[in-house]
């Protein structure tokens, strides 16, 4: 269910009829959150809590640890709160991936009603754990919660919540398909935050799937809203270029298709990127497959470097583009 927009296609890379470099010196390989990549790339936190996920889970993290790419797994919040399938989880601590990121909801680390449970140090330090985590995203979802009928409506005293959590754990701050300003990208490295992951509009729309559930549970209210906040938010490129001021490591997820995408986030100034619904669907159908599509993504990436005349990552930095479209438009304003 995508956005009715594509904002990474108004990202055009210069191209280098010289590049003079041969493709095999070309190193697409990166440092993020002290670890070293072979690729700036990021399975963003997607599923876990029930049955089927440890199959998809397993599929992403073999394929992360053997290419040598960070991952996180989908809000540990079943497994933490309530003990659901803590299995989905853990099954990604079986393999060496080079970087692990827990993920709990800015939702649940807040009181949602009087003596409610929520997610403190201890419960986070638990989630890091499960899949031995060298990281933890806090996922900030308010628009998918607004679209479901049960879903979380309290947000004061979230940033608060995540200084204390940012003192003891590195925090990595996840949007979910709308995206981040730099207003907010200032608060929360305030609070101790050491990375953001934009997932901007154009990718995944999380209001349009709540809709539909909405719609299945008979929520009219619920519906409309989703539908009508279908493509709210700040475009992917747009948040990252709001970020790169604010000097911490950014991952530029929503929308990200394939490695000339990811060359276009870098260019922008990302230090990797995030996939999602692509590998998702490759992890459902088998562990080869899973492989497969990254494969194809990370030598794409290494195609784009080459006809950019980038042999490191920092080259690519400074590659020249030109922004077309409403990404202009945004940036311009």
């Amino acid at each position: 269910m995508e956005g009715r927009y594509r904002y990474w296609d108004d990202v055009q890379l210069f191209h280098n009829a010289l590049p003079e470099i041969d493709f095999e010196e070309v190193d697409p390989s990166v440092e993020f959150f002290g670890k070293r990549l072979q690729a700036p790339l990021m399975i963003t936190g997607m599923t876990g809590g029930y049955p089927g996920a440890v199959t998809i889970n397993s599929n992403l993290a073999r394929a992360a640890a053997d290419l040598g790419i960070a991952m996180g797994v989908g809000s540990e919040r079943a497994a933490i709160l309530k003990g659901n399938f803590p299995e989905s989880y853990s099954c990604v601590a079986k393999f060496a991936v080079p970087l692990k990121f827990a993920n709990i909801g800015a939702p649940q680390i807040i009181a949602q009603a009087p003596g409610e449970q929520v997610i403190g140090l201890a419960e986070a330090k638990a989630a890091m754990d499960l899949i031995g985590a060298d990281g933890l995203a806090i996922h900030l979802n308010f628009l998918q919660e607004l679209v479901q009928p049960e879903g979380d409506r309290r947000a004061r005293g979230c940033l608060d919540q995540i200084h204390q959590l940012a003192r003891d754990l590195p925090v990595l701050a996840k949007e979910t398909g709308a995206g981040m300003s730099r207003f907010v990208g200032d608060r929360l490295r305030a609070a101790g935050v050491r990375a953001f992951d934009v997932s901007g509009t154009g990718g995944t729309s999380f209001a349009a799937v709540e809709h539909y559930r909405a719609v299945a549970q008979g929520a009219i209210r619920e519906a409309r809203v989703g539908k009508t906040f279908w493509n709210w938010g700040v475009p992917s490129p747009v948040s990252v270029r709001e970020l790169v001021p604010l000097e911490l490591p950014i991952v530029a997820s929503g929308g990200i298709r394939s490695g000339l995408d990811v060359a276009r986030a870098v260019a922008l100034g990302a230090t990797a990127a995030g996939i999602a619904g692509g590998v998702l669907r490759a992890a459902a159908t088998g562990p080869k497959e899973t492989r497969a599509e990254l494969e194809q993504i990370i030598y794409e990436f290494k195609v784009a470097m080459f006809l950019t005349g980038s042999r490191t990552l920092e080259e690519l930095h400074r590659a020249r583009y030109v922004l077309t479209g409403e990404t202009r438009q945004w940036l311009e304003r």
